[in-house]
């Protein structure tokens, strides 16, 4: 059987640097999954795994530099950015493994036998099971916070659940180079390397979907490949949860007063978002509400006036590139759709920053204008100018599920006593799954109670792939009625050998 070459490429060149791998067969997919489905039993003790996942931060610790100068090469991202990636990847590993020694992720509930109650109540044990094989497929964004390292892999080998990951073609080098550092890591804790596995190419992708021992999914990328995914997963013979992050245009509506307070600010702030890694950032601020006068135009002045400062940057590939520039130009070819600062190409590699601008009332005059409601993946926003709230109200109301979204409010409207802030946050919140409040959505902390997912389709479900949480994705809930004790998972068992939390007849232990 012919092999199909994968390279790596430099997205500032669009020459190819080194083949790194061929894509995987469907034998060597099954393969993969085999192997990964045979190393479950390996990772049911949690101190292992706990292990596993802080050793695995500390050999991207260990090879940064190597790292860095990997994703360089395939991303254009630069060293500056990818250290943070670096650091923010390790941290995920960490704060995992944490969380598995802490052990609430496994919501251990005990209800006592209660023959007194109408009808009586047997006694009834319940934790969470990993699911089994997790596919992870690799955003190209972040080559290794949310690719073959990140956060649906960590969370997922937390859980208990192997992983085998579809890299992304934009960094198959540094996919190789990550899966051999998981790899080493699990080795050097006593378990087999195939509890994370790697393929490469899209057919691979398709195959591993409708392999019958990947148990779930999760997937970050566009709308269209997810939603491929997606359906795919759910036409198994047996459907798997399957969750994806797909696509958002995390709107920001300024109020009046706010830019009557601080106009030039919110400009400055704004065009600093937009950029921030070539505009390549899934929360990324795409459609901006601007009130109509001067303070808004003052606004839009310090938006052009930072744009146009900004220098030219290389998109992950060019394909992207040419999506980009035809976004850009369908958009701005609609009647009243104006560019004060026009973004588009710059150069053989490069693409300049800038923003479109439309009034509401002609966004909302008909059907033709929902591609401004669409994400643009990289440096361009769109910014509405509104005449009132309710005209602001209409134009959220024409939106799909978001990532984020973010107000901009005056100090007046975050101090008094609630009003139109107040209507707008619960607005925005069936919208969003984070909501901000005088910042920006681009940065998205690791922490306990943040989430990152939305409605659709900004996620497929309703859970988070950043933060603590996202560990629930890869379990499932099991009861035990009237089970003998010395039956019982140690993670029931009466005397709590596992020291874990749990909550018994409703109180916690």
């Amino acid at each position: 059987m012919a092999t199909t070459p994968v390279w790596s490429v430099d997205p500032r060149t669009g020459k190819q640097r080194e083949q790194v791998a061929v894509e995987a067969t469907p034998r060597e997919v099954d393969e993969a999954v085999r192997a990964a489905h045979a190393a479950r039993g390996a990772l049911a003790d949690a101190t292992v795994r706990a292990a596993f996942l802080r050793t695995a931060a500390d050999l991207l610790d260990e090879a940064v530099a190597h790292v860095i100068e990997a994703a360089d090469a395939e991303t254009a991202l630069g060293p500056g950015r990818l250290t943070g990636e670096v650091a923010r990847t390790g941290g995920q590993l960490r704060a995992f493994a944490d969380a598995v020694d802490e052990g609430s992720y496994l919501d251990v509930r005990i209800d006592r036998a209660d023959p007194s109650l109408s009808p009586p109540r047997p006694e009834l044990r319940r934790y969470k099971v990993p699911l089994g094989v997790v596919a992870v497929y690799a955003a190209s964004n972040f080559p290794l916070a949310f690719s073959v390292p990140g956060g649906d892999t960590a969370s997922a080998l937390a859980a208990g659940c192997p992983v085998v990951v579809k890299a992304h073609p934009d960094h198959p080098a540094t996919s190789e180079l990550c899966a051999s550092l998981l790899r080493r890591a699990a080795v050097a804790n006593g378990l087999p390397a195939a509890v994370v596995g790697l393929v490469h190419g899209f057919d691979a992708g398709l195959e591993l979907i409708r392999h019958p021992l990947v148990a779930a999914a999760g997937f970050t990328g566009s709308v269209r490949g997810g939603r491929a995914l997606f359906d795919a997963a759910a036409a198994r013979p047996v459907p798997i949860p399957f969750h994806g992050e797909l696509g958002s245009l995390n709107p920001v509506v300024v109020t009046p007063a706010a830019a009557a307070e601080r106009a030039e600010e919110i400009g400055a702030g704004l065009a600093a978002s937009v950029t921030l890694g070539v505009g390549q950032f899934c929360v990324k601020p795409g459609l901006v509400l601007v009130p109509d006068g001067a303070d808004g135009d003052r606004l839009t002045g310090a938006l052009s006036k930072a744009l146009g400062e900004s220098g030219p940057g290389v998109l992950l590939d060019h394909r992207m590139r040419e999506n980009f520039v035809a976004g850009v130009r369908e958009r701005a070819a609609l009647p009243g759709v104006e560019a004060p600062v026009t973004p588009g190409p710059d150069g053989d590699h490069t693409v300049g920053a800038g923003y479109l601008a439309v009034r509401a009332e002609d966004l909302l005059a008909g059907a033709g204008y929902d591609v401004l409601l669409e994400e643009c993946f990289g440096p361009v926003t769109v910014v509405v100018r509104y005449a009132g709230q309710d005209e602001a109200g209409a134009v959220l109301g024409r939106l799909g599920g978001n990532l984020s979204a973010t107000l901009q409010l005056s100090a007046a409207e975050t101090e008094g006593a609630p009003g139109p802030a107040a209507a707008l946050i619960g607005q925005v919140t069936g919208l969003a799954g984070r909501i901000v409040v005088n910042g920006w959505p681009t940065g998205v902390a690791v922490a306990p109670a943040q989430h990152h997912g939305g409605p659709y389709p900004a996620a497929t479900s309703h859970s988070t792939s950043v933060g603590g949480t996202a560990i629930e994705r890869w379990l499932r809930p099991v009861a035990y009625q009237s089970v003998p004790d010395a039956l019982l998972p140690p993670e029931l068992r009466e005397a709590n050998p596992l020291n874990l939390p749990r909550r018994v007849t409703g109180d916690r232990r």
